[in-house]
Formats: structure tokens, C-alpha cells, sequence
């Protein structure tokens, strides 16, 4: 099974960096990066020290229902390339494992997908959740602040 690594969309980011407020309705808070462990939802790549990025709260459903968990997450501050989505991307190699999580077309936690798993092993847990019939995508998430990192469909 091939997968697709999908980010942040654009619209969303573009919303977001031009002044748009975030999942709480507050405007996201602007920092400046240390290099270290400040994960771009948009391109899927680390904020670089120096680089400015944004701080917000983001909900990554289309409804607001009670499975729509809403966090905090990173972005670029400045304009960013979306990636391709065929390959892992760099903020999935940064952290030993992450959570998984199942959800069906209807924006719903499927019961019994979630779980962390070792980094090695993501993309073979990825592919073992979309083999489910009523799995339609995947979560990933981290593991130690349970922060949204990116979705995951089969291509």
C-alpha cells in the first residue's frame, strides 16, 4: 500500500499568516525558533533556528463535534513549500514514536486504532490501520504531548 502524507492545507496556513485567528478564535502568537523541536504543520519540516514561526490552536476536522480534538501547534511564520506527500516527512523522524489513530469518513475515532508506536514502525501501523474497512484515514500525533502532527491516507 502506498501512503500519502497530507499537511496542513494551504488555505488554512495562508489564513493563518495573514492575520486569520485560530481554532479558539484567538490570533496565533509569533516567536522566533531555537532550532529545536518546533515542527511546521504546513511543509512537514522543523522551524530552523532563527526563523520566525506561530504558535495556535488548530482542529483538524471539518466540524466542531466531540471526537475534533483541538491543540497547540507550530507553523512557519513566513510563506513555506507544501510537500509532496509521497514520502515520510522530516518531522516524523524526529521523536522515537508517535500515536496513531484511526478515524472513520465521519470524523470519528474508530475504537481500538489508537497507540503509540515505535518511529520504525509507523508506516507499517499506518498501512495496517487503512487496511480496516472503516478506517478512512490516520492521525499521527505526538506521543508525549499528544500535539497533531499530520494525516496519513493510502495513496
Amino acid at each position: 500500500m502506498s501512503l500519502r502524507y497530507i499537511a496542513m492545507p494551504e488555505i488554512d496556513a495562508e489564513q493563518l499568516r495573514q492575520g486569520g485567528r485560530d481554532a479558539y478564535g484567538n490570533l496565533p502568537e509569533r516567536h522566533i525558533s531555537d532550532g529545536v523541536g518546533v515542527p511546521c504543520r504546513h511543509c512537514l519540516r522543523n522551524v530552523e533556528e532563527g526563523q520566525a514561526y506561530l504558535i495556535l490552536a488548530y482542529r483538524p476536522f471539518t466540524s466542531a463535534q466531540p471526537y475534533a480534538e483541538t491543540g497547540p501547534i507550530f507553523m512557519h511564520a513566513d510563506q513555506c513549500p507544501a510537500p509532496d506527500g509521497s514520502s515520510v516527512p522530516p518531522i516524523l523522524t524526529s521523536s522515537k514514536d508517535y500515536l496513531l489513530r484511526g478515524y472513520g469518513a465521519d470524523e470519528r475515532i474508530v475504537y481500538g486504532t489508537g497507540g503509540i508506536v515505535a518511529a520504525e514502525m509507523l508506516e507499517q501501523r499506518a498501512e495496517d490501520l487503512l487496511a480496516q474497512p472503516d478506517v478512512a484515514y490516520v492521525h499521527v500525533r505526538s506521543a508525549k504531548y499528544n500535539c497533531y502532527q499530520c494525516r496519513i491516507e493510502a495513496a
